[in-house]
């Protein structure tokens, strides 16, 4: 049994009949029967164990020195301290279920403290002897939980996922000897090894078996027959609790021929109510819960995987691994500590959905195009990443199950996910902005849209639709930026009905590079009579805080005179060149005049930005309607 890799592929159905493991049934040492309540009033409960005729309980020896006193460990002929004997779980054992969001372990470890610890694990490098590896990996660990990390270091990080063994179970081993000198095992031997390395050390273990969602499951499947996966639990500071070193060694891929080492913290010392999550032991009491949960709650359970709560993921809805969609649309929500950027994909595109990020967490709204059942993966990774973590994760999948389309809802080819302002725009600072919804609908095909800008940025905006109405640089051309003092009011026209996207760059002012995409709103105009002109072309002598006050449109009307008004700083003259040329007049701020368009087929403004120098600059372009 092998986590699937968690980086979003796929994990292919193992075929029918063959074992994760390869174990055809339990090699428990104990055989658990149901316990015996004495009297309905009483709640005493009696766990019998039965030992099998061939299982000899193993040797215990026992040295007390009255209450509160350490222990004292009889000795073996090999020098080690011999194991005092295993007590089942009980009440001190058990945590809340469901998880209580607290901590990812069942009790306090500092990783930092034990970066010395895991480093000399890792160095030691003895595989013809287990006792000797043993020894040799105590040196350095004093506490019970020191030891405990040393062996499941060592395990993790020099046993490997045995692939061809696990297709070809008659030449496998579990034993201990043979899975250190081979390098290699599938989970049993990884647990037979744990567990035997723990009683050396003198610490309680146990191996565990039951039923795992690991490579190869598929959400909502239901298991039967024999248990697929093994496991440990270990007693450390008078608790029992859980941990699995196959899967905190590496993953396979989906075709199941390869391994890859990538260690796994999460698998160390997990808290139950998350090992919950994929581990179902044959023996409940081995949940180490209150309450504990039934196979069938187990099956029904969303499968979240370990990076999941590794980013510090909180929860999904619905809670529910397979959802139906409501008049062609399913909703799903994440929560989230705070500042986590995420992804989707839904049959491998993100291409219908709407998804928003917030502070803690984000919404998805699913639209699919097409009925029938589809995978929906979803994606999440730190917005402050370093460099190795800067990859999305799979974190959660779900099967959603499409009865109808809403083919209204299908969306352009150029949106892009997230959709509309975030803390991430605010983060590249995009402050305030005006309309917090994905989505702008609009009847007369304008909007408007304001935002405060942070320091020194300077924007970008186009306009996207799919279909050929809207090249590239016209694109730009239906957008009108205005800046006033750190206020940027973004002025939107439709060429005609449908969905548009409204995408925002930006870029600081001092870099001399490119822009960068920020985020990008959904624009929807229902109104089939909406056909706006674009506005007037701007040349890179427009500036940013510069505004045209009238003509908005950049279309002038054939024959008329048409008058101008424009709020720019910093020149000593502007001329508007028709067939004739026309000044315009200073006016508070504003320079204003009439020209009149007969004769031409375009209207340029001009300025002269030094009354001593000859030559103009081009800052608009309009164009004349024909005849």
């Amino acid at each position: 049994g092998l986590e699937g890799d968690g980086n979003g592929n796929s994990r292919s159905q193992p075929r029918q009949g063959t074992h994760l493991n390869g174990r055809h049934g339990p090699t428990n040492l104990f055989e658990q029967t149901p316990p015996i309540t004495s009297g309905p009033d009483k709640g005493t409960q009696v766990t019998v164990e039965i030992h099998r005729e061939d299982s000899s309980p193993q040797l215990i020896k026992r040295l007390c020195l009255g209450k509160g006193s350490q222990r004292l460990r009889g000795h073996d002929n090999k020098g080690f301290q011999r194991t005092e004997a295993a007590r089942p779980p009980g009440a001190k054992d058990l945590h809340a279920y469901p998880w209580d969001k607290s901590s990812l372990k069942s009790m306090p470890v500092d990783l930092q403290q034990f970066k010395k610890l895991d480093a000399y694990a890792l160095e030691v490098n003895i595989k013809n002897s287990v006792e000797e590896l043993v020894k040799a990996l105590l040196k350095k660990a004093r506490t019970d939980l020191e030891k405990v990390r040393a062996i499941w270091m060592w395990i993790c990080h020099h046993i490997e996922y045995d692939v061809v063994g696990y297709h070809n179970k008659s030449q496998l081993s579990s034993k201990p000897r043979d899975v250190l000198q081979m390098g290699k095992s599938i989970c049993e031997g990884y647990a037979e090894l744990f567990e035997h390395m723990c009683s050396l050390a003198g610490i309680q273990c146990k191996k565990l078996s039951g039923h795992a969602k690991g490579h190869g499951y598929k959400t909502g499947q239901t298991f039967t027959g024999d248990s697929d996966h093994a496991w440990n639990a270990v007693y450390l500071e008078g608790r029992w609790h859980l941990l699995d070193s196959t899967w905190g060694s590496g993953s396979v891929d989906d075709s199941f021929t390869k391994f890859t080492h990538r260690y796994n913290e999460f698998y160390f010392l997990t808290h139950p109510a998350l090992f919950i999550n994929n581990h179902f032991p044959d023996n409940s009491n081995w949940q180490l819960l209150k309450p504990t949960l039934t196979l069938k709650e187990f099956e029904n359970n969303m499968l979240h995987s370990s990076n999941f709560y590794m980013l510090g993921l909180l929860a999904t809805n619905p809670e529910t691994p397979i959802i139906q969609t409501v008049n062609g649309k399913a909703s799903v929500s994440v929560d989230c500590r705070s500042g986590t950027l995420f992804m989707f994909k839904l049959k491998g595109t993100d291409e219908h959905g709407l998804m928003t990020l917030k502070k803690y967490g984000m919404k998805l709204d699913i639209y699919p195009q097409k009925t029938g059942s589809h995978k929906l993966e979803i994606f999440a990774k730190p917005s402050k990443a370093e460099a190795s973590d800067d990859v999305y994760k799979c974190v959660v999948e779900y099967v959603v199950e499409c009865e109808s389309v809403d083919k209204a809802m299908r969306f352009p080819k150029a949106l892009h996910q997230p959709v509309g302002p975030s803390w991430f725009s605010e983060r590249q600072g995009f402050l305030r902005p005006s309309h917090r919804d994905p989505i702008l609908h609009t009847n007369d095909g304008r909007c408007s849209l304001t935002f405060t800008l942070g320091k020194d940025i300077s924007v970008l905006t186009s306009l996207h639709t799919d279909g050929s109405s809207l090249a590239e640089d016209m694109g730009r051309r239906y957008v009108l930026q205005t800046l006033r003092k750190n206020q940027i009011e973004l002025m939107v026209r439709l060429p005609h009905a449908g969905n548009f996207v409204l995408k925002i760059y930006s870029k600081k002012k001092s870099d001399p590079g490119n822009y960068d995409y920020i985020f990008n709103y959904l624009i929807r105009c229902l109104n089939t009579e909406v056909k706006w002109p674009p506005f007037p072309q701007r040349y890179s002598k427009w500036l940013q805080d510069y505004e045209i006050v009238e003509p908005l449109s950049g279309l002038l009307p054939a024959n008329r005179n048409v008058h101008f008004k424009l709020k720019m700083h910093g020149i000593a003259k502007v001329l508007v060149q028709a067939e004739n040329t026309h000044p315009l007049t200073q006016n508070k701020g504003c320079w204003e005049g009439t020209c009149n368009t007969s004769g031409c087929r375009e209207v340029f403004v001009m300025v002269h930005e030094n009354a001593n120098h000859s030559f103009y600059s081009h800052v608009l372009k309009y164009e004349v309607e024909t005849q």
